[in-house]
């Protein structure tokens, strides 16, 4: 059966904050000039936010651009923040609270709103369906077409019904191809189709080594009492600190006696014994946190990577034919601990060029450039060293160094640091590390992964194609398990990979339904063995407001 094509002028891979600002500013540019545009976004959730998670505040810079009068439209930003706290936590009991003078200048929140990225999608997609834009929810992009001359003709969305030995189903259908002058990847971290034009084009050529970190997050109901809307409470060291481990924690306080909690654990640890689940669930208990937490109710639960090496590991973003924006590229500024303003710019500036090579007829754009020329270069340039130092330097050094950069020099220190050794590779044989012991979870403050994903609404056809597809299906009962110990059954927050043992035989077993398209595996896998790709279009999470 063959697939059927649709042609568009521009097709956006991803309805998150950068596709959809994207969708939004080219069609507001076709309007102010009385042009017909076509434009699609697609969506491989089951509707536009399913699979959005991010802590998250927003600085509204990009909102502001892109819609001036976004509080008359009912943009849901209803919980502006009121005052800030950073903590460093000592250890399972005791915790410093820095004055403000102590925090680095970006991370003061003045200004900007706690909210749920997921909602602020669902609102921009409003936004852009009114404007004119196409939008496919359920359908995912699985591979790029490309014409003769090499240069990206568009995308074609996955099968449906096909089983899980790759044979047609009677409810199968092929996928579609959707054509364009111009495709826009707008995949969110470690995207999939950007992975492979990265390496098929030498994006990464000249930028220094990507490095990721995993967040895990939770809403919970608490007790109106301890609710304050509006605190903002930023932290780091323990519990990762014991294990040499670095990252950052966060508990926002929302409307309606909601917060969102969670844990971002840097993707370069050594210890393969570590779990970023399991140091989540500990991070809850310590009192700090778990005063707020305790008598509440666990509403939500969720996990994605995060791109965050910055300036220096930014890639090249256009390419023949297509443009990479926002996480697909990483465009996170690490020292706001912010992406979603940053990645709603570059899909307005890729919407910006795109619009007018269309108007002149031009197979090329000019977004380089504007990127260059933008508030948004400026801001990575300025927090390039961040991340970097924090690698190089430890949590003391680091922290160091990094209020005296931003706030001293506002990020112009004039030289800059760099981390070449990705994050996979930083894994130490499991004899050389000191094992961990976490304590089992008490159904009140910790929980298992299993409840955990349960709250994510996790879902997947269960009778097709693994979309965690392994090179060498040898490789994590041979060479892994002796050295590493098999760290996938560790850092994967999702309990999506096990090693069993059946007659006295060890299996390595895959369980893909209960992905939550973290990406984790893809990027933290020693051997570089697993690869994510897509599984049907509108399976995985379905997050209600994260």
């Amino acid at each position: 059966m063959e697939r059927e094509s649709m042609e568009f002028d521009v097709v956006i891979v991803g309805g998150g904050p950068a596709g959809l600002s994207a969708a939004c500013r080219l069609m507001q540019l076709a309007q102010e000039q009385e042009r017909e545009l076509s434009v699609v976004v697609l969506e491989k959730g089951s509707e536009i936010g399913a699979h959005i998670l991010s802590g998250a505040v927003l600085e509204p810079r990009a909102l502001n651009e892109l819609f001036p009068d976004w509080q008359e439209r009912g943009a849901p930003l209803d919980t502006p923040v009121v005052r800030d706290e950073v903590s460093l936590y000592l250890n399972a009991e005791k915790a410093l609270k820095m004055p403000g003078w102590m925090i680095p200048a970006p991370m003061h929140n003045k200004g900007n709103y706690i909210i749920s990225l997921g909602n602020l999608c669902r609102w921009l997609a409003d936004q852009a369906e009114a404007l004119g834009v196409e939008i496919f929810p359920g359908f995912a992009a699985s591979e790029v077409l490309f014409h003769e001359d090499g240069s990206v003709k568009g995308v074609a969305t996955g099968d449906m019904g096909r089983a899980a030995d790759g044979s047609e189903k009677d409810s199968f259908e092929p996928g579609m191809e959707l054509h364009a002058r111009f495709t826009i990847f707008a995949e969110g971290s470690r995207g999939h189709l950007s992975k492979q034009l990265t390496a098929r084009y030498g994006l990464d050529a000249h930028a220094g080594t990507q490095h990721y970190g995993i967040g895990i997050k939770e809403l919970w109901q608490i007790d109106a009492a301890k609710s304050e809307p509006g605190l903002v409470m930023h932290g780091s060291g323990w519990p990762l600190s014991e294990s040499g481990a670095t990252g950052g924690s966060f508990l926002y306080h929302l409307n309606d006696n909601t917060v969102a909690v969670g844990l971002i654990t840097d993707l370069n640890y050594s210890n393969p014994h570590l779990s970023p689940f399991e140091e989540f669930q500990r991070f809850k208990t310590h009192p700090d946190i778990a005063r707020y937490l305790q008598g509440g109710t666990r509403i939500s639960y969720g996990a994605r990577a995060i791109t965050k090496g910055g300036l220096q590991a930014l890639p090249s973003m256009t390419l023949p034919g297509a443009i990479v924006t926002g996480c697909a590229a990483g465009t996170l500024n690490f020292a706001k601990i912010k992406g979603t303003h940053t990645a709603m710019k570059s899909g307005m500036l890729a919407a910006e060029s795109l619009f007018d090579a269309i108007v002149n007829d031009s197979k090329e754009s000019d977004f380089e450039a504007r990127f260059k020329n933008a508030w948004v270069y400026d801001e990575l340039y300025r927090s390039r060293n961040f991340g970097a130092a924090m690698h190089k330097f430890g949590l003391y050094a680091g922290g160091a160094y990094n209020w005296l950069d931003q706030n001293l020099f506002g990020g112009k220190l004039p030289f800059t640091l760099r981390d070449r050794k990705p994050d996979y590779a930083c894994l130490k044989p499991a004899a050389e590390c000191t094992p961990i012991s976490y304590p089992k979870p008490d159904g009140k403050l910790t929980f298992d992964r299993l409840s955990s994903v349960f709250l994510s609404n996790t879902n997947h056809e269960e009778d097709q194609p693994v979309h965690l597809q392994l090179r060498d299906p040898s490789i994590p009962l041979g060479k892994n398990l002796p050295l590493w110990d098999e760290p996938a059954q560790r850092y994967c927050p999702a309990g999506v990979y096990e090693i069993i043992e059946t007659d006295g035989e060890k299996q390595f077993r895959i369980n893909a339904q209960n992905c939550v398209h973290c990406k984790t595996c893809d990027i933290k896998d020693p051997s570089q063995n697993i690869t994510w790709v897509t599984p049907e279009g509108g399976g995985g999470p379905n997050y209600p407001n994260m």
